[in-house]
């Protein structure tokens, strides 16, 4: 047995997908490697509703946010963070000496379509970059009342984190304006840790050309050229193995249909809400409040240690507050592979183990 895992990443994933990973090698600089990235390419555009080319890189999300904030800013970049991971793409541009500012709303709060506004009105920016769904804070950002208003900025490179939200939600990537839309493996498309996915537009790409010192491993021109010019190659080793699982996984998630999965989804948030508010508090504005995990308040002040401990004994696991936030709050993830029945059997046991902690 193992743990059955309702927390932000890793998350559950098929026994049968994990069993791709163990897929015999090829050569990464072989036709069959090509057609390998060329299909899941063909596959992510559909999941993604775009047109625009996909990059993969050999890292968690983290590493394509950090590549892309600094493949994109020849000017400067606007940072709206609504939490930790937000306020990681600052840091990240930090470290990169990148001309960066940053606009953090209350925890809890979403980004809005104003301080877009407010910011963007300035012209003092070429990128921004938007968490869609923040695992810390519980919040799912209003990203299509932002596109609004960044469409009248079209000089505005748009970078958007989906890492914990794609697949399991409509991200209308070229609806949206998106230029660069970033997800990784773990979270709602149900794969092991290990690799990054990029939308990437047309128009990123030319901009991405005045700029100077764009790394190389996590520069996504030079992963993009790989794509184009080399018949869908890499630019460096890729896990072959986590592509291997990727192309079976996405044929399962298209054979689901994607507005069954986003209703799944939307099914289980809405339980974990309602129980959630029963019991305790949302933390997070209910209408702002992501379809992918719930951040709940802690007003009973119980250790959430113990009750991770006594969980782990029924094989579960959900997850504390992150940072500030530990023990005031405690998340249930709901994504991927879970269902409205797994959803009950956690909350359920919460419900004959906190009685037993007071």
């Amino acid at each position: 047995m193992h743990k059955k895992l309702f927390i932000p990443g890793p998350t559950e994933v098929a026994p049968e997908v994990l069993a791709k990973m163990a897929t015999p090698m090829i050569g990464h600089r072989s036709k069959d490697a090509s057609n390998l990235q060329r299909e899941i390419s063909e596959k992510l555009r559909k999941v993604m509703y775009t047109q625009n080319p996909i990059v993969l890189s050999t890292s968690s999300g983290s590493g394509l946010m950090e590549g892309s904030i600094r493949s994109f800013t020849a000017k400067r970049a606007i940072v709206f963070s609504v939490g930790a991971f937000g306020n990681r793409w600052y840091k990240m541009a930090e470290a990169n000496n990148v001309p960066a500012d940053k606009h953090e709303a209350e925890w809890g709060h979403p980004t809005t379509a104003e301080v877009v506004e407010k910011y963007l009105s300035t012209g003092k920016y070429d990128v921004m970059t938007v968490t869609h769904n923040e695992t810390s804070t519980g919040v799912m950002n209003p990203v299509e009342e932002i596109a609004e208003v960044k469409k009248k900025y079209p000089d505005v490179i748009w970078l958007l984190d989906t890492v914990s939200s794609m697949a399991g939600t409509k991200i209308d990537v070229d609806a949206l304006g998106v230029d660069v839309c970033i997800c990784s493996t773990q979270k709602a498309l149900a794969l092991p840790p290990g690799m990054a996915i990029a939308s990437v537009s047309k128009r990123a790409l030319e901009h991405g050309k005045l700029v100077k010192y764009r790394g190389w491993y996590l520069d996504l021109l030079e992963l993009y050229k790989y794509v184009e010019t080399k018949d869908y190659q890499y630019s460096a080793t890729p896990s072959l193995s986590h592509m291997f699982a990727m192309n079976f996984q996405l044929d399962r998630i298209l054979a689901e249909g994607l507005e069954k999965r986003y209703a799944r989804h939307k099914e289980m948030a809405e339980y974990t809400r309602a129980w959630a508010k029963k019991n305790f508090a949302l933390y997070p504005e209910e209408k702002h409040a992501s379809v992918t995990l719930t951040t709940i308040t802690n007003t009973t002040a119980f250790s959430v240690k113990a009750l991770n401990d006594a969980l782990g004994k029924q094989w579960m696991q959900i997850s504390n507050g992150y940072g500030d936030l530990k023990e005031k709050t405690f998340r249930i993830a709901h994504m991927g592979e879970l269902t409205l029945s797994d959803v009950k059997e956690v909350t359920a046991a919460i419900d004959k183990i906190l009685p037993t902690l007071k």
